[in-house]
């Protein structure tokens, strides 16, 4: 099995894409990653992913201690399917986001260069921006 380090982030795939959602607690990451479910999303993990290097690529893969689980705030612990996917953007749940942007910022995770956008948490479509996040600015593959 190959080797894979922890990482702090909730992890959906979109259309076989995946997107790491990052941000204080308390931020939104699993609210997000809720809404994007709702919308065809599949879960990667939620506050925990293991981050595997392959090659070029960075993937994502469930934590085995919380696999399947999201916690939605208020309800409690519920099971989802879940599954590794390779990562095409980092969105950071951020109050201080921009209003504009030029390009996205660059990160790197585990070796990887990887395109980031940060999302003002608060946004009453921010579903809807995170997938345009990944459409318009997401790493082509």
């Amino acid at each position: 099995m190959m080797s894979a380090a922890p990482h702090q982030a909730t992890g959906v795939a979109i259309a076989g894409r995946g997107v790491l959602i990052e941000g204080a607690p308390g931020s939104g990451k699993s609210s997000l990653a809720l809404m994007l479910i709702d919308r065809g999303a599949v879960l990667i993990g939620d506050d925990g992913v293991l981050l595997d290097q392959r090659g070029d690529a960075l993937w994502a893969r469930p934590h085995p201690a919380t696999a399947a689980m999201l916690e939605v705030r208020n309800v409690g612990l519920l099971r989802y399917p879940c599954s590794p996917a390779r990562i095409a953007l980092v969105i950071a749940l951020d109050e201080a986001a921009p209003r504009f942007i030029e390009a996205p910022e660059q990160t790197r995770r585990e070796g990887t260069t990887l395109p980031l956008i940060r999302l003002w948490p608060h946004a009453a479509a921010l579903a809807l921006r995170a997938e345009a996040a990944l459409r318009v600015h997401g790493a082509p593959f």
